[in-house]
């Protein structure tokens, strides 16, 4: 499946403005043949990291007072793996590699260890692997009203379990914090998802099984074998799509994922397990 995705960020700047940028598709063997534009308006110097652990690539660009804008696009084709749901079991903590430890513990989010009761009390006795990880996402689904608005960027996991509502970050920080709690370890994605209306930049989750991230998303709301992976971390302050330091006012912004490749749409979501994270112990291949 070959996608064209991209997006527009403006602002106006009223002092000196530092933006770290993490927007960009991720560069990942099921993303092939990348092909991608970067431009910012006024044209200024861009200093670029690609994280060595998670891949995540980040731009830093120092804007002047006035107005600015980024333009990204990219065309990738998506190459997810599949497999059968029902032979995917879960990987005792004793047999995890060791840097993905992390990713069972609390973070500024994720607060599974205040959530550890409730997910023993409301998942314990299912299936273990990726039937409990389903259980959690279907929990979600159900108990968690879709409410623009009724979260912020502090909303911690917690936080929506109480309040009952949230939107895609809330969705995948609680599904995250419901997987560490169980001895599960998960992670937050930031995605370009097609089949989202309206179209945004999107989180889901990761949670790992049997040496593998498998994607999920309790919202219910995109195609999982359409989710472009931009970045990953324990929870969204790793990767926020735009971080600026200084005083600055957004004024425009426009995501877009379309599908170029004219194969037919089905209109049926897929019953597959989907991975875009490859396979293996140690810490490149587990970790990406």
């Amino acid at each position: 499946m070959r996608y064209t995705v991209g997006c527009r960020l403006a602002y106006a700047v009223e002092t000196e403005t530092v933006f770290i940028f993490n927007l960009e598709v991720a560069r990942l063997e099921r993303h092939r043949d990348l092909q991608e534009t970067f431009r910012v308006t006024p044209d200024l110097p861009v200093r670029r990291l690609v994280a060595p652990v998670t891949g995540n690539r980040y731009a830093a660009v120092t804007v002047p007072p006035g107005a600015f804008s980024l333009d990204y696009e990219a065309r990738v084709t998506l190459d997810p793996h599949r497999a059968d749901p029902a032979g995917i079991g879960e990987t005792p903590v004793k047999d995890l590699p060791l840097d993905i430890l992390p990713y069972l513990l609390p973070s500024r989010f994720v607060s599974s260890d205040r959530l550890t009761p409730f997910a023993q009390a409301e998942f314990g006795d299912a299936a273990p692997g990726f039937e409990r990880v389903s259980r959690i996402c279907n929990w979600i689904h159900d108990h968690i009203a879709y409410v623009r608005g009724a979260s912020d960027e502090e909303t911690t996991a917690d936080e929506t379990l109480l309040k009952r509502a949230g939107v895609c970050r809330d969705f995948a920080h609680l599904g995250a914090a419901f997987c560490r709690a169980l001895g599960i370890p998960a992670r937050f994605v930031s995605c370009y998802a097609y089949g989202l209306v309206p179209c945004d930049f999107h989180a889901v989750f990761e949670a790992y099984l049997d040496g593998r991230w498998w994607l999920f998303d309790a919202t219910r709301q995109a195609n999982l074998d359409g989710l472009v992976r931009i970045g990953v971390g324990r929870d969204a302050a790793e990767i926020a799509f735009a971080t600026p330091f200084g005083e600055m006012r957004p004024t425009g912004m426009e995501i877009r994922i379309d599908r170029v490749d004219g194969a037919p749409e089905t209109g049926e979501r897929t019953v597959a397990a989907i991975s875009t994270a490859e396979a293996g112990p140690d810490a490149a291949d587990g970790l990406r």
